[in-house]
């Protein structure tokens, strides 16, 4: 009676199989995202301002009076726009134009490097021109496309005294088609961020 009992099942188990099975797509985590609007930069004695999103914080990495005592822990005036929830992070870094080895050319070539460092990973590179004459803001604006490290860069000049260089990164592995819902916020943070910049 055990033997036919078994024999059914096994018998059952292999006429159930008998369909197709079918690969499923690749799923990813949902990331929600909250509404939110943007706020002004508040620091005091730093060479420009814009305004952020008000669901991120700013971290200046290091302190002004420590960046002249020690010029290793890191460059006056440099800072972060931290998103805690995003898990993404705009790395903003600033140099004055005023002497030989920080002058226009060399601060823009330096910065176009940094952008192609990624191309081994990006699948197209476009870049985008802005001008803003009245504020004096000129600059580039990379979107790398692809699993890069870092999807979007750009830097800003008054081409006389100041230079600004951003470049954004997530704290995991990138994966645009996972980060594609991120990328798209940060784009729209990036581009106000550009918009709302100014020279102090």
């Amino acid at each position: 009676m055990k033997s036919k009992i078994f024999i059914f099942f096994v018998a059952l188990a292999l006429l159930s199989c008998s369909r197709p099975s079918q690969p499923l797509p690749y799923g990813y985590y949902r990331i929600d995202i909250p509404d939110y609007g943007y706020q002004p930069t508040t620091l005091p004695g730093y060479p420009y301002r814009f305004e952020f999103a008000d669901i991120a914080v700013i971290d200046t990495r290091v302190d002004n009076a420590a960046a002249v005592i020690n010029p290793d822990e890191g460059e006056e005036y440099w800072l972060d726009v931290v998103y805690p929830t995003l898990n993404a992070r705009i790395h903003c870094s600033y140099k004055p134009i005023q002497s030989q080895i920080s002058t226009l050319g060399h601060l823009t070539d330096e910065s176009i490097r940094m952008v192609f460092d990624h191309a081994i990973k990006a699948d197209a590179i476009p870049e985008q021109g802005y001008t803003n004459s009245e504020a004096r803001v000129y600059g580039v604006y990379y979107d790398l496309e692809g699993n890069t490290a870092s999807p979007v860069q750009f830097f800003l000049t008054d081409s006389t005294q100041h230079f600004f260089r951003a470049a954004l990164y997530y704290k995991c592995i990138p994966n645009a088609d996972s980060l594609a819902p991120v990328n798209e916020v940060m784009r729209r943070d990036i581009r106000h961020m550009i918009e709302s910049f100014r020279w102090q």
